[in-house]
């Protein structure tokens, strides 16, 4: 159960509790896309439209890691099993699509907002399945991916990977999974395991080939500067072993609690970000064949003629 204490913190930070364990948060990008001031990587990398995507969680304070970087409260975390009441899947995106709504009402007096964006933002077409926590803890959270089927909503699902038996089996729009780490030292360092294990990461990673036949796999690599940058062999080794559809080399953002443990100094320019992808590239068959400057993102993957990552948007 989610303390006062934490529920008062998440409001603060503008969150929108969702029942007994979810939130939503209406995402810097979407806002930006609303007032013409640009939009998220994923419009451009894979063809989602930033202000109709809602950026949420169905666990909002359960993870197995502490993540250094993490813009979370982490002190906050309950642990890595929900407790209590387990909400039901259509509850959840019932109510995080009615609280983002409530949360986007507020642009209708915004003079600079775009007000058709706004109308269309309010029939939602995409979940990122992100937030904060970790999602497949949540115990429904294939039945959560197939309601958003349903409704004909796209799921980005973003994974820790300590949970190999319940990633096997899902069947989101997108399956990202986190490689913080080349190696285990680093992982202890970076992810502060307290019930996750490097060997579940690994296991995750070699199922990885067999989810590509059906649905999109990425790689996310977090790059934190003087941590996790000197690696670029490791890495392209468990891309190798992997097999992703797609890698992202992203460079870690100082927000929210992440800059009282890091700060701005451990941020990577966008240049070193592609730089360093582009040693991977040089380790294996994977190219750069992406990317943008404002996120500090860069796009790699085995063919660079590859259209199938931009999504059909149906009104």
């Amino acid at each position: 159960m989610l303390t006062k204490k934490f529920k008062d913190l998440l409001k603060k930070q503008h969150y929108s509790v969702v029942g007994e364990h979810s939130a939503v948060q209406i995402c810097r990008w979407t806002k930006k896309s609303l007032l013409e001031k640009g939009y998220c990587y994923k419009q451009k990398f894979y063809g989602i439209q930033s202000h109709r995507c809602c950026q949420m969680t169905p666990s909002v304070a359960y993870c197995q890691h502490r993540c250094v970087f993490c813009w979370r409260a982490i002190e906050y975390t309950l642990g890595d099993k929900i407790k209590g009441k387990i909400d039901e899947p259509k509850d959840i995106v019932d109510g995080c699509i009615n609280s983002q709504k409530k949360m986007l009402i507020g642009f209708m007096g915004n003079e600079k907002c775009n007000k058709f964006k706004l109308r269309e933002a309010m029939n939602i077409k995409h979940f990122a399945i992100s937030l904060a926590g970790e999602p497949t803890i949540y115990p429904y959270i294939d039945g959560l991916i197939k309601e958003l089927d349903r409704r004909s909503i796209t799921s980005f699902l973003v994974t820790n990977g300590m949970l190999p038996k319940v990633i096997e089996n899902l069947k989101p729009t997108q399956l990202y999974v986190s490689l913080d780490a080349p190696n285990e030292k680093l992982y202890k360092k970076i992810d502060a395991p307290v019930s996750g294990k490097w060997k579940n990461l690994m296991k995750t990673l070699e199922l990885i080939p067999g989810l590509s036949k059906k649905t999109r796999t990425v790689l996310r690599l977090t790059l934190i500067r003087n941590m996790n940058m000197q690696n670029a062999e490791e890495y392209s080794n468990l891309i190798k072993k992997s097999q992703p559809r797609f890698v992202e080399v992203k460079g870690y953002v100082a927000v929210g609690f992440s800059r009282q443990r890091l700060g701005v100094k451990f941020m990577p320019t966008h240049d070193e970000v592609k730089k360093f992808a582009e040693e991977i590239s040089k380790c294996c068959d994977y190219k750069i064949i992406d990317e943008k400057y404002e996120s500090r993102v860069v796009l790699l993957a085995e063919d660079d003629k590859d259209k199938s990552r931009f999504l059909k948007i149906d009104d």
